[in-house]
């Protein structure tokens, strides 16, 4: 995936999405794995975290399997700028929506209570389940997130 420049995204046309997680490794990138392949040219999307846990392998292979590769994606950090960018701030997990910082003005919000896959526990094949229903989850999220904002318009 070719990282999002912030700078160049300021005056687009499109609906800018940024999701925010705790530790930017697994429901995030998901996430934007997910309005890549299903927004196309529609929105522009990208991620960040509170922290930077790098990726988890179990969602690049979920993902994979569902046709979406974010195996080129990076966990990166919030910064200012990405929330400059932002549209819309979709917060993924508890602990994003209670640190998110003060929101510029304009900037929509929504908060999707995602379970962490990555505390799974149980054998290989059940934590590989947990993060299908994580990734399937996901993608019923952005698809409705999608058709609300085409409404929008």
């Amino acid at each position: 995936m070719i990282p999002v420049k912030y700078d160049n995204l300021m005056n687009t046309a499109k609906t800018r999405i940024l999701f925010l997680c705790t530790g930017n490794s697994c429901r995030s990138q998901m996430a934007e794995g997910w309005t890549r392949h299903l927004g196309g040219d529609r929105v522009a999307a990208s991620f960040a975290g509170i922290a930077a846990h790098g990726q988890n392998p179990r969602a690049i292979q979920v993902m994979s399997e569902a046709g979406v590769d974010i195996s080129g994606q990076q966990s990166r950090r919030l910064t200012p700028t990405m929330l400059e960018w932002a549209d819309w701030v979709v917060t993924v997990c508890g602990h994003a929506d209670e640190q998110c910082p003060v929101l510029p003005a304009g900037i929509k919000k929504l908060h999707w209570p995602l379970r962490d896959p990555a505390k799974a526990q149980g054998s290989e094949d059940e934590i590989m389940a947990v993060f299908r229903a994580s990734r399937d989850n996901i993608k019923q999220r952005v698809t409705a997130l999608l058709e609300e904002l085409n409404h929008l318009r």
